[in-house]
């Protein structure tokens, strides 16, 4: 009596792989030879397509999946894996993915928090690009020209290598992928001397929806400010960036000291609020805020407050000032150590002073973890009560923490309409919420989003109003998803305006004018004015 169910159960998977499969090569046939029609013969370019059949596609699709809740075997999967070998493959398939329109995925590192660059709830296709990773750096000239395959670990190990006292003011993380961090308005520990990536960005080359080759002079000053900021993704496919280098000292500092709430941490964290935004420009004070168990009674939690800060100065200037502006730190010469700036790198990448330089070129493969990450803005500061109260909702959470990063400095002085990129002036600091665990299964994802979501919530009193501003390189679907349609536009400026406040606006125009039929699209991508009866609200 039980074989017919099962003997039904096998067949409808059989049918669901069937049709699956015919789906993917109804796909993969057309746009093989559309991509045989546009490429050079002897490129030989269908070694740089994989479809589900191919023995190699699960590797390549999991290497660079950085978020493991979109790891599972329930996750969409692509049709096609693109991994183009010149920038003739991407032109080639940016036009055959338009031409039997199927969607197109563009991943180059895949530290997108929500998977937007390898996910889609409609057949897509990823176009990859992490072979397309060369880096030329001209000392003489301070300019480094890098693809946008290129990790953070590899365009800082190429400027070692040619210059101790050159670097590029961008993320601490070394395997994320250059083409989305620069593009979103990536940032790192010398924004408050240097301001963000896209502020040293001095030219560009984007692959256009036409399949054409732009750079800064033909791509135009609009879409130029775009990329800057707004988001590579919504406009074409970034191949390159050119960039300005910035002179670091050869002797620079670092610390990172600890306390918790037994030991004073809200009196750090009271006084980190006024020092870390106006403090000298050269010192980075990262703050961390996370509930752990309490050293005097280990069936209680407590709040660990860590400062971790790079100086672009020697140890003794750095002990002098924080003496007088952070007396609550307490920090004493022997909690800093000096070392050059790629050694500071290192350290801030959790690696061993003294590990060699070499170890950012290991791109950490299939190294995905499960998390959730979520943004805000801070420009009033939170006051003793406030943080009290922040306490114990955090502890009341369970795991969710805190990741605070100062602004001021160079970044008060850019105007909120120099880029795309618009928390400039009027932010004290910015908010990550962090949370990562190690169970599988959706009861634990269930869980731990709830907390982090919960946190957020209790936030709102004490962060940016209208809108709740957000950062775009901390993706976060729970802000609204565009369904790409013209009934989206609505919600499409949600997410919008907290990403971009008054620059969507701009942004909008420039995406309607390059990609009027919103081929380039993901869940936050800049929409397109649908019809003239909508307006954007000003």
């Amino acid at each position: 009596m039980t074989q017919a169910p099962a003997l039904s159960f096998i067949l409808l998977l059989l049918l669901l792989y069937v049709s699956v499969s015919f789906a993917d090569s109804s796909i993969y046939n057309p746009f093989l030879d559309c991509l045989h029609k546009n490429t050079d013969p002897s490129d030989n370019v269908s070694h740089t397509v994989y479809a589900k059949t191919n023995v190699s596609y699960t590797s390549i699709l999991e290497n660079y999946i950085r978020n493991a809740r979109f790891n599972t075997s329930s996750t969409p999967k692509p049709s096609i894996i693109v991994t183009p070998l010149k920038e003739s493959h991407v032109q080639a398939t940016v036009i055959c993915g338009k031409s039997i329109g199927v969607q197109i995925k563009i991943r180059s590192g895949g530290h997108d928090y929500e998977g937007s660059s390898y996910v889609s709830d409609q057949p897509f296709i990823i176009l990859d690009l992490f072979n397309l990773r060369s880096i030329s750096v001209d000392i003489q000239n301070e300019i480094a020209v890098v693809q946008s395959g290129a990790t953070l670990g590899e365009l800082y190990y190429r400027i070692w290598e040619k210059s101790k006292v050159h670097g590029f003011p961008a993320g601490v993380c070394p395997t994320v992928g250059v083409g989305g961090h620069l593009s979103g308005g990536g940032y790192g520990n010398m924004l408050r001397k240097y301001g963000l990536s896209v502020d040293h960005i001095i030219d560009a080359t984007i692959v256009d929806v036409n399949g054409r080759i732009l750079n800064k002079e033909s791509m135009g000053e609009d879409l130029f400010w775009a990329i800057k900021g707004g988001g590579g993704g919504s406009f074409g496919v970034i191949l390159s960036f050119t960039l300005k280098l910035v002179r670091v000292p050869e002797i620079v500092t670092v610390f990172r000291v600890e306390k918790t709430l037994e030991e004073n941490a809200t009196d750090l964290v009271v006084q980190w609020q006024d020092v870390a935004p106006r403090t000298d420009d050269r010192l980075f004070m990262r703050l961390l805020l996370q509930p752990v168990t309490s050293k005097v009674n280990k069936n209680q939690k407590t709040i660990r407050a860590s400062v971790v800060t790079m100086f672009l100065g020697r140890s003794e200037e750095l002990v002098k000032l924080l003496e007088k502006e952070f007396p609550v730190l307490g920090l004493k010469k022997e909690n800093c150590n000096e070392t050059s700036w790629m050694d500071a790198m290192l350290w801030w990448a959790n690696f061993d002073l003294g590990t060699k330089p070499e170890v950012f070129l290991d791109r950490a493969l299939n190294s995905a973890q499960f998390l959730k990450r979520k943004s805000d803005y801070v420009q009033t500061p939170i006051s003793r009560d406030g943080l009290e109260w922040i306490w114990k909702k955090m502890v009341e959470v369970g795991k969710t923490g805190f990741v605070f990063n100062p602004y001021g400095g160079r970044m008060s002085e850019i105007p909120s309409d120099a880029t795309a990129f618009p928390h400039r002036a009027g932010n004290l600091f910015k908010i990550q919420y962090s949370v990562s665990w190690d169970e599988a299964g959706s009861e634990a994802e269930k869980n731990f989003v709830t907390q982090a979501r919960r946190l957020y919530s209790y936030m709102t009193a004490f962060v940016s109003k209208n809108p709740r501003s957000a950062f775009l390189n901390y993706r976060d679907l729970d802000i609204g998803t565009n369904n790409f349609g013209e009934e989206s536009f609505e919600e499409g400026e949600v997410y919008g305006r907290k990403y971009f406040n008054d620059n969507f606006k701009r942004l909008v125009k420039a995406k309607s004018a390059v990609d009027p039929q919103n081929y380039f699209r993901n869940e936050q991508s800049i929409p397109v004015l649908p019809n003239k009866s909508i307006r954007i609200r000003n």
